[in-house]
């Protein structure tokens, strides 16, 4: 009898075991320790007796599929270090590992693609006030940072808090890369588009969202070979409405990004 206990205790010792929000393993495939709900609002799947036990409901959330052929792991172990955030359920740092980039277009900086200008991240500033903590936006939701809309309760994705500055922009960056890798394939690679004229739509679908993006006429019109000027003149005002209410908020950052748009540059975005 003696035996048997202390056998089950050297197994209960050798069982791999982490923290809420540390790092384990279900089936050979890498996850982390949260709470069921946040895995399965968050598109993961739980398994039990991975975690310290289970506390608060707390198990090995997993994710196999992220993105554009990635799957959810912490970004020390991403080998690719082609990383997008906001795609995995847990914290920040627990995100969606791509493949390595070959130049597709991205807007991110990586694979041979510029990054978001500068005057991009400066007009999102201007609009976006900088919040610390997790605060209920204009409309009620909650956000953090620049502008991030939070996915996980308590934001846990984009903590720990409060944000420095210099996190935040680092959070803002990781929401354009989503932003940028949805926006580059919508558009057709025969539409040739600056660092300004693209920064300027990327801050539109950070804005509006992959799907309301997407679905547009500003992009129909763009891919149908229209003049990408007039269309972004024509098209992003028409994006003034939260809420089912006119925004005035909304009309001046729409305003911005036509000024943005029709910038000139030298730095061609889109296609790279």
């Amino acid at each position: 009898m003696k035996y048997t206990i202390l056998a089950l205790a050297v197994l209960a010792v050798s069982l791999p075991v982490s923290a809420v929000n540390g790092p384990c393993t279900a089936n050979g495939t890498p996850g982390v320790c949260i709470s069921t709900s946040s895995c399965s609002s968050g598109g993961g799947q739980s398994f039990s007796g991975l975690c310290p036990n289970d506390p608060a409901d707390v198990r090995c959330c997993v994710k196999t599929s992220c993105g554009a052929g990635g799957n959810c792991r912490f970004t020390s172990s991403c080998t690719t270090g082609n990383t997008a955030g906001g795609l995995c359920p847990g914290p920040a740092t627990f995100q969606c590992c791509l493949p390595a980039s070959g130049g597709g277009g991205g807007g991110g900086g990586s694979g041979g693609c510029p990054p978001v200008s500068a005057a991009t991240i400066n007009m999102i500033k201007s609009f976006e006030k900088f919040v610390p903590s997790p605060a209920p936006d204009p409309v009620g939701k909650l956000t953090v940072g620049y502008g991030h809309k939070c996915i996980q309760p308590g934001c846990s994705e984009a903590g720990p808090f409060p944000l420095t500055e210099a996190g935040a922009v680092a959070l803002m960056h990781r929401d354009l890369r989503i932003a940028t890798t949805c926006l580059s394939p919508a558009i057709s690679s025969t539409v040739r588009l600056n660092d300004n004229q693209f920064g300027a739509l990327a801050d539109w679908a950070f804005n509006v969202g992959c799907g309301a993006m997407r679905r547009s006429t500003l992009v129909s019109r763009l891919n149908s070979g229209e003049n990408p000027n007039t269309v972004a003149a024509q098209e992003l005002p028409k994006w003034n409405v939260a809420e089912g209410h006119v925004s005035n908020g909304l009309i001046r950052r729409r305003a911005a990004e036509v000024v943005l748009f029709q910038t000139a540059s030298s730095v061609i975005a889109h296609p790279c």
